[in-house]
């Protein structure tokens, strides 16, 4: 007889062998793999018990569809204007609509910066381009609806392809909206205001080229998509928001800042402090609710997040630093260099983290002004400036707001130059709180809460209304409550807390 051949299995035959074991290791009793009607049979009843039970409850588990507006938030984006910065550039900007192509510019300022040298540099350079222009100088300080409705009736039949801003945080975002109105030429005012005070429609369209170039170091308008005004018959500040409103280019210009009054230095520089700290101290992005259900719903104020972190803690730092000292003297270029270079990176931060409890209640602060009028504004009516509106609220708020994330609290008051060796996490509200008050003391010239400015008890109620609305950035805010009442009386205790610092 002959010797058996061994013969090497084919993959094939493999196959077959396994297909084999598993029929005999799993045999018909086993739901799985005997009976393709198991499934429908028995699972059908689970599955139907399963949605009455989450109808009843109104919980869901295992996989079934979750309801967008409560999944949380797992992506960020950045998005900021391209910057130019250096003594000088301003020079550079006719060039600059040359290359774009565009012919006819809308120059937007206010009465003051008019007769300042950089918009007579603006003009030189337009000019040497052979650029028509034609300049809207109206803009006014701290906006109100009636005074963009009458900036865009300007824009409108003028038919630029191309908008220039000269000026403050105001002018920048009064040409932002010039911008997007003269796009949107039929649509309503508030149809594009923030929600609840306006509908908040999404900007669909790529607006005209907007160049800002920024004569103050504070609000990072330059950078953002965001601009602000007052809704006088709300009595509440609001605004619009969206990544095609930030300008297409941001010329930072350190000489263009020279000429601010100290008053104006300090509250711009306050509003950089606190776009810092808030922006820094926001929620997790991925904390946020609503998930959007298209990338164009996302918002610009998204949430504290690793990239933001970097630019919000380095104008904090920078801030703590330089503001002091670009009060104190009017010489310092370095100190009003550096705050001019925070102011947009705290733009940066803040324009993609977003802010919370500071901003949000300043903005009815503003509105319900009782008659102050800030030292060192040339202005004829009442004034409480926005570094200041934000400013007189940060020590409670952030004594608030510690629980959330004690560890990021004491890092920005190390930022305050506070020595956190040896404090205890639970006292880290208490510390920054104390670290913000102290400074705005030894900056000079800070009303000492609500009462400088002349509020009392009897507005509590009334701040906390103009507050409730803001969802846009109260959405941002750690520790504060979703349920209304709670919310309320969580602002009505904050209001009350910071109507004195001391």
């Amino acid at each position: 007889m002959s010797a058996a051949i061994r013969v090497t299995p084919s993959a094939a035959t493999r196959a077959v062998s396994l297909l084999r074991t598993v029929q005999y290791t799993h045999p018909p009793n086993c739901p799985c793999h005997s009976n393709p009607g198991y499934h429908n049979r028995h699972a059908r009843p689970q599955v139907e018990a399963y949605a009455q039970r989450a109808r009843e409850t109104g919980r869901r588990g295992f996989a079934s569809p979750m309801d967008p507006s409560q999944q949380k938030e797992y992506a960020f984006e950045m998005a900021a204007s391209s910057i130019r910065f250096g003594p000088g550039v301003t020079q550079e900007v006719g060039m600059d609509f040359a290359n774009m192509g565009a012919k006819k510019v809308c120059v937007v300022t206010d009465p003051t910066v008019r007769k300042l040298t950089a918009v007579k540099q603006v003009e030189e350079a337009l000019s040497r381009e052979g650029i028509e222009y034609e300049i809207f100088d109206k803009v006014r300080v701290e906006p109100k609806d009636s005074s963009i409705k009458e900036a865009i009736a300007f824009a409108k039949p003028y038919g630029a392809d191309a908008f220039l801003a000269v000026g403050g945080g105001s002018v920048i975002d009064t040409a932002k909206l010039m911008n997007l109105y003269t796009e949107y030429p039929d649509a309503d005012f508030l149809d594009f205001v923030n929600a609840p005070l306006g509908k908040g429609r999404p900007i669909e369209k790529k607006l005209k080229p907007l160049v800002a170039i920024p004569t103050t170091a504070g609000t990072g308008s330059e950078t953002t998509g965001t601009a602000i005004f007052d809704l006088v018959a709300k009595k509440a500040k609001t605004g619009i928001a969206h990544r095609n409103l930030k300008p297409t280019l941001g010329i930072c210009d350190p000489l263009n800042t020279r000429t601010m009054p100290a008053a104006v230095k300090a509250s711009s520089g306050l509003d950089v402090l606190f776009h810092s700290l808030e922006s820094w101290t926001a929620i997790p992005f991925n904390e946020r609710t609503p998930r959007p259900t298209n990338p164009i719903l996302r918002p610009a104020y998204q949430g504290a997040n690793p990239i933001s972190d970097i630019f919000s803690l380095s104008a904090l730092r920078t801030t703590v630093k330089y503001l002091p000292r670009s009060v104190k003297d009017p010489e310092d270029f370095e100190a009003q260099s550096e705050m001019l270079l925070a102011a947009t990176l705290a733009g940066v931060g803040f324009g993609n983290a977003g802010v919370h409890l500071c901003h949000g209640m300043s903005y009815p602060i503003s509105g319900q002004n009782p008659g102050y009028k800030h030292a060192g504004y040339e202005v004829t009516s009442p004034i409480i400036p926005h570094g200041v509106t934000v400013a007189v609220t940060a020590p409670a708020v952030f004594r608030f707001t510690a629980p959330s994330n004690p560890d990021r609290h004491l890092a920005a008051a190390e930022a305050f130059g506070v020595d956190i060796t040896n404090v205890k996490r639970e006292d880290a509200g208490e510390v920054l709180g104390d670290a913000v008050a102290k400074f705005l003391a030894d900056l000079g010239d800070q009303p000492n809460g609500l009462k400088g400015l002349g509020f009392t008890a009897e507005h509590i109620e009334s701040l906390v209304e103009g507050t409730i609305p803001q969802a846009r950035v109260l959405m941002l805010a750690p520790g504060l409550a979703k349920e209304l009442e709670q919310e309320r009386d969580q602002l009505r205790r904050l209001f009350e807390d910071s109507m004195t610092h001391s």
